[in-house]
């Protein structure tokens, strides 16, 4: 895969940042951000809890790029720093909902259902049927086509195998192929 400007411009950043240039980490973190964000997003499905899960990824970010020897890998490194604290949310986050049915469920007969789905007004068709994929596979898509990471990236980055990574995409295209078209999928 060929480099981009943006690629060699990020790796730069990461060079000099860890090397304790506290401006190029401000500039680094102010590029990666909203992928950042957008990755948490995709992975918690809540704003709020993108926003806590990058704040927190940043926090090891900054303390742990003194230690990351390829700064090439940044990218993969940090989504995956992204995926592992969205992974400890949604974990906690599911604790806590169990805790409260069965509480809910100790007091009334009802449980309240958090299973609101978040689509903006003005959503693409496009957007609307990557939204409809399976988290992992909205993953694996995103960081394909939107980041523009290798096969290999994203493995590193969700901590799963190459092969994989190569299956969600396969699933994943093949459902918004069948979205995009009106039909039904098979994956």
């Amino acid at each position: 895969m060929a480099r981009s400007r943006e690629r060699i411009f990020d790796e730069y950043l990461a060079s000099a940042a860890r090397a304790g240039d506290g401006a190029a980490f401000g500039r680094l973190a102010e590029r990666w951000q909203p992928k950042l964000l957008a990755h948490a997003w995709r992975l918690t499905g809540d704003p709020e809890f993108a926003r806590d899960v990058v704040q927190d990824a940043w926090a090891d970010i900054m303390k742990g790029l003194r230690h990351l020897d390829d700064t090439a890998a940044f990218p993969a490194w940090a989504f995956r720093i992204v995926t592992r604290r969205a992974a400890d949310t949604i974990r906690r986050t599911q604790r806590q909902r169990k805790l409260n049915a069965a509480f809910a469920s100790e007091t009334s007969d009802r449980v309240q259902s958090a299973d609101g789905i978040e689509q903006s007004a003005d959503a693409t068709t496009v957007r609307t049927a990557i939204d409809a994929l399976p988290k992992d596979q909205r993953a694996a898509i995103a960081l394909f086509y939107l980041q523009d990471l290798s096969v290999a990236e994203i493995a590193a980055a969700l901590e799963v195998p190459a092969g994989t990574v190569k299956t969600r995409l396969m699933h994943a295209r093949r459902k918004l192929r069948a979205a995009l078209e009106g039909g039904k999928s098979n994956g």
